[in-house]
């Protein structure tokens, strides 16, 4: 009898909790659909003229203690800055961080002085104004720091931003391009916390959350149509095998430089740091509501394969490493008023450099550093030094670059100034996904990769580009060098012989003009209050246009100019009204 007691005891406790479990499960579902966070769209800017603001913020991105963080005109990322091929672009920018920074624009061709790389160092409260004509092809680019030894750090607080360009031959073509709709930025990367909910910025090559466009556990509703993924990968270190949970064919349509002369379908794309590709995604045959994700499909890589690392701690570790795991989640929608639905045939018509094309050879070798002095990785045996030139390229030339890696471990190799074309690789052929103009490419450990580049203008015996891993943790330690492109064998030495100059009008409001003397070509003008603070820099001005000063506060400034043939530098007094 007490047995039957029991027995009916029992089974009513087990009814109830499995109701319990049902109701539990229905919840966490529920609750697992509604971690869902809307992807973020950063905001566009388009034009000749652009005024980024950058600056030190805060933001909520878990519960507690807000996370410090830093932006370019928001909280945290920056503007999708839209150029159209052939303008002249004036960018504006205010550094109002507490560091020092630079702006690097990355992939693409531009005066080195321009270029935003470790030598155009903007100091807190200054202005930077460099210009240059667009001579990229249509392509995703983007911005961010390259200061040395801070690069990680600010990149991880959140500073940098895409870039599209446009021209006429993209402009053209039956793409998606409504931004934000069917034309959807994507930017990869992860953060560790701290106990205190602030970003882990040193000692630390992976995160453990996914952030897409700043947003964690982000989901989009995608038209019923094919659109555009502009995809970066903004990693420290991390790369990422993409894929759709469904394993539905998708089309590569660009790469770092450009189009490809025709979409190149795949269900899966490698991409590294630094790396960009544009992609097309069929949708027009799915129901509305029906639900698929980007997925990151990272388990079982080679220990070369960032990210492929089996453990979960220390600077090597993370929560995401050697798994696959989701970084955007989609819904179908309804289609737009005028849907793209077909996938082109034909994109452009490339002429693609070969090895032939080359009259110069360099080789260029990761080399293991001095591990014992924080130092893991260099190139050559040498570490970076700011004043150190490392090579010498003639303008008009064609070179085959080789870079050796005889390491343990894979990098991603960037150079400034030119796109390139990868001729080959020692481990097998060069894949079709990056077989079109790059600006960075994955070197595995034990192999060997050759690209070829024109070097066509822009001689400057003064300011050089870089080349360099990018990984920022690695930049950081002096995986780094750089080259000048000059027009002769060698370099002008400085004479130091001053030269006359004026300034006017004098006093002035919100406008300042520069006469210089015959045989003076302003190189580079610096603006400095009255207690030597550099608070605007120009290179290389247009020195027909009067300068915007009315920004500035009252006082008195000292403006000098660097003359670019001899880089001797005058100074002249001004009085701002």
């Amino acid at each position: 009898m007490k047995y039957r007691l029991l027995s009916s005891n029992y089974k009513t406790i087990m009814i109830k909790l499995q109701t319990l479990i049902l109701v539990g499960l229905s919840l966490t579902a529920t609750h697992s659909q509604a971690q869902y966070n809307k992807l973020h769209i950063p905001d566009t800017m388009s034009g000749k003229t652009f005024n980024l603001v950058l600056k030190d913020t805060f933001t909520q991105f878990k519960t507690g203690q807000t996370t410090i963080t830093a932006g370019v005109n928001s909280n945290f990322w920056g503007p999708t800055l839209i150029f159209n091929q052939g303008d002249t672009v004036h960018m504006n920018i205010l550094n109002k961080l507490n560091d020092s920074t630079t702006v690097h624009w990355h992939g693409f061709h531009l005066p080195a002085v321009m270029d935003g790389g470790p030598h155009q160092v903007i100091p807190p409260n200054t202005v930077w104004r460099p210009y240059w004509k667009v001579q990229n092809d249509a392509a995703t680019y983007w911005y961010h720091p390259h200061l040395h030894e801070m690069t990680q750090e600010q990149m991880t607080k959140g500073l940098g931003g895409l870039i599209i360009v446009r021209d006429a031959v993209e402009s053209a073509l039956a793409l998606p391009r409504t931004y934000g709709i069917d034309d959807i930025p994507v930017v990869l990367t992860s953060r560790r916390y701290t106990a205190s909910n602030q970003f882990v910025t040193r000692n630390s090559a992976y995160g453990d959350y996914i952030f897409t466009n700043g947003t964690t556990n982000a989901e989009f509703t995608i038209p019923k149509q094919v659109v555009r993924l502009r995809i970066l990968d903004a990693e420290m270190e991390r790369s990422y095998n993409l894929g759709f949970s469904d394993n539905r064919t998708f089309y590569i349509i660009s790469s770092g430089g450009g189009l490809f002369d025709k979409p190149i379908a795949v269900t899966r794309l490698p991409i590294h740091v630094g790396e960009r590709y544009e992609i097309l995604v069929d949708c027009s045959n799915d129901a509305v509501g029906t639900t698929f994700d980007l997925n990151a499909f990272n388990s079982g890589q080679s220990q070369s394969f960032p990210g492929g690392e089996p453990g979960t701690g220390g600077e090597f570790g993370s929560l995401l490493n050697n798994k696959t795991f989701t970084t955007l989640h989609f819904t179908v929608g309804s289609a737009t008023a005028k849907p793209i639905t077909t996938i082109p045939t034909a994109l452009r018509t490339n002429t693609y450099l070969t090895a032939a094309d080359a009259t110069v050879s360099r080789t260029i070798n990761i080399t293991n550093g001095n591990p014992g002095s924080g130092i893991p990785f260099d190139l050559d045996n040498k570490p970076f030094n700011l004043t150190t030139i490392n090579h010498i390229v003639t303008t008009g030339t064609t070179e085959k670059w080789t870079v050796k890696n005889n390491n343990v471990f894979g990098h991603c190799f960037h150079i400034h100034d030119v796109q390139f074309k990868l001729v080959s690789r020692s481990t097998g052929a060069i894949g079709a996904y990056e077989s079109g103009w790059k600006d960075n490419f994955f070197i595995s450990k034990n192999e060997s990769v050759s690209f070829v580049a024109r070097f066509v203008d822009y001689a400057d015996e003064t300011h050089p580009f870089m080349y360099h891993c990018h990984f920022a943790n690695h930049e950081d330690g002096g995986m780094m060098g750089q080259f000048v492109v000059t027009g002769t064998n060698g370099l002008n030495k400085a004479l130091n012989q001053p030269f006359l100059f004026s300034v006017y009008p004098n006093p002035a409001k919100n406008n300042l003009k520069i006469a210089l003397g015959q045989n003076i070509v302003a190189y580079y003008v610096t603006i400095n209050n009255i207690v030597g603070k550099t608070v605007m820099m120009l290179p290389q001005p247009e020195i027909d246009q009067p300068i915007d000063i009315s920004n500035l506060a009252s006082g008195t400034y000292f403006l000098q100019v660097m003359d670019k043939n001899t880089q001797s530098v005058s100074t002249q007094k001004f009085i701002k009204e």
